[in-house]
């Protein structure tokens, strides 16, 4: 009797123990400890399918039809019964949670509490967290969860910042000069890299899968932290956009401050234009092409998109860029009506690395923002 009680003191010590151990992290210090360490969203796999923090593994407690049930039994039935129906589907899992979350644990090369969350911090992230803490696994957890990581999303997407928009006509090469300044160590942001979409209709010719806008939007965000945390001073760089990308929806938190940014504008020639769209283009199917095309018919009118397609059909890609050009022009001089503080860079004939210099020698000479000087 004495060993049994014996027994039962140790496990009531861990316990204990282990309940001391307990962390929890407010939204932003979490997302901080995030860029360094192992993060575990324990819902569901559409719940992260749909958005989830950058770097994030799925770890679901439920599967989306398991969730399902117990949310159907909360509601009908009540929680008490929600909660045996969860168990019934946790409990065969347990074992296997431990362990892939033991291997996490133990193949960082400096360990770390894994950072658990679920949508609201509540029964799911507590659930796991007690499960590893009790596996003897360094655990943290977020309280408020995934909802107010996006809150926290929000306040950064908010804040002004020096912007400078890089614009200019389709074909000017824009987003190579971005990727350019980011290898010359500026500070950017690559919008089309996020959205996996170059921002037209021709922009996904392969038809390859977009982000949703939510987790579009906790990428934006996920970078402008990093950005922030960086230090250095200068601007950052950003594409003009408008505020769909494909399929996504630009949040408009964020878009207000490019909308009122100072612009450098790409001077391009005309054979520029065709020679950058023909090698970015050039390659896709007869198919794909024509049908950009008709996807702007109502834009482009009849007659234009009918010869569009007759020169696909025969392989004269360059003269049916011709053709799209005067559509996408005017809809650029449109667009930049709305900017006021604007700056020309004569980029004819110019690689993207030497036009990203010089966009940084003509930002120095401007300095809207009033920033420290940066090296050309």
């Amino acid at each position: 009797m004495g060993a049994f009680f014996c027994a039962c003191g140790l496990v009531m010590w861990h316990l204990c123990n282990m309940a001391i151990l307990e962390q929890r992290m407010e939204a932003s210090a979490f997302l901080e400890a995030a860029r360094k360490s192992v993060v575990l969203d324990v819902r569901s796999p559409s719940e992260f399918a749909q958005g989830h923090l950058p770097g994030a593994l799925s770890f679901p407690l439920f599967l989306d039809e398991e969730r399902a049930a117990v949310g159907t039994i909360y509601k009908k039935v009540g929680k008490a019964e929600a909660i045996d129906e969860g168990l019934g589907f946790v409990a065969p899992k347990l074992r296997s949670l431990a362990a892939r979350a033991r291997e996490l644990f133990h193949g960082q090369e400096q360990r770390k509490p894994l950072l658990v969350y679920c949508w609201r911090g509540g029964m799911r992230s507590e659930s796991v967290d007690w499960l590893l803490r009790t596996a003897d696994i360094a655990t943290a957890r977020c309280n408020g969860g995934y909802k107010a990581c996006k809150r926290h999303f929000n306040h950064i997407l908010a804040q002004d910042r020096p912007y400078v928009v890089i614009g200019g006509m389709t074909g000017s090469a824009k987003t190579e000069v971005i990727r350019a300044l980011h290898s010359q160590k500026a500070k950017t942001l690559d919008l089309e890299g996020f959205a996996k979409h170059f921002g037209s209709a021709f922009g996904n010719l392969d038809d390859h899968a977009q982000p949703s806008t939510e987790h579009f939007t906790n990428l934006l965000a996920w970078e402008l932290m990093a950005l922030d945390l960086d230090g250095a001073s200068g601007p950052i760089w950003v594409e003009n956009e408008s505020r769909q990308i494909g399929k996504i929806h630009v949040p408009e938190m964020f878009h207000k401050h490019l909308r009122h940014a100072p612009v450098l504008e790409l001077e391009r020639t005309e054979a520029d234009r065709i020679a950058h769209l023909m090698s970015m283009y050039g390659k896709a199917s007869r198919k794909s092409l024509i049908d950009a095309f008709e996807r702007i018919r109502s834009k482009l009118g009849g007659q234009h998109t009918q010869s569009a397609v007759e020169l696909v059909e025969v392989g004269d890609l360059a003269s049916a860029a011709r053709i799209a050009l005067v559509y996408y022009d005017k809809t650029y001089r449109h667009g930049l009506d709305r900017h006021h503080l604007t700056r020309a860079v004569d980029a004819r004939g110019l690689q993207p690395d030497a036009v990203a210099t010089l966009c940084r020698r003509i930002h120095n000479d401007w300095n809207p923002w009033q920033l420290p000087q940066t090296s050309n």
